[in-house]
């Protein structure tokens, strides 16, 4: 039969001790111990944590093979119609509509309806954001 793990933290009733880790039977007297759960987070690179967020995220939105094909066909800064951008994804018009959508959410093509059709053109910032959105290596220029 196995025995569950105590949470971590947890000792045995009334016995004033903490359990470390998985090993129930070693407990440690709370006075003089401290936790590394114990200690207060302190995050001091929160503008640089929402920048990789960020850059993340947009990398996740060419990283797709879809959206990478739509973005380099868009990338010599012509208008497309939808129905010049259906060879080159090479998906079912409901996914070429929904890659298209996440581009445009993501701010990397920008849309212009006319009549029936919507014209697709590459955003003016989209080669610096992404450009911006990789890591510099030293050394290396960018």
């Amino acid at each position: 039969m196995m025995r569950s793990r105590p949470a971590l933290g947890r000792g045995p009733v009334n016995s004033g001790c903490r359990s470390i880790g998985p090993f129930p039977h070693v407990d440690r007297p709370c006075a003089g111990y401290a936790s590394p759960l114990d200690a207060e987070v302190v995050n001091t690179s929160t503008a640089i944590a929402a920048t990789a967020v960020e850059s993340a995220g947009l990398l996740a939105v060419v990283a797709d093979p879809v959206r990478w094909r739509l973005v380099t066909h868009l990338a010599d800064g012509r208008t497309r119609c939808v129905c010049d951008l259906q060879p080159v994804a090479a998906v079912a018009p409901n996914l070429l509509s929904y890659h298209l959508k996440v581009l445009r959410e993501a701010g990397l093509v920008s849309a212009r309806r006319r009549g029936r059709w919507i014209d697709y053109a590459i955003a003016d910032n989209a080669a610096d954001r992404l450009a911006a959105a990789l890591p510099t290596f030293p050394g290396r220029p960018r």
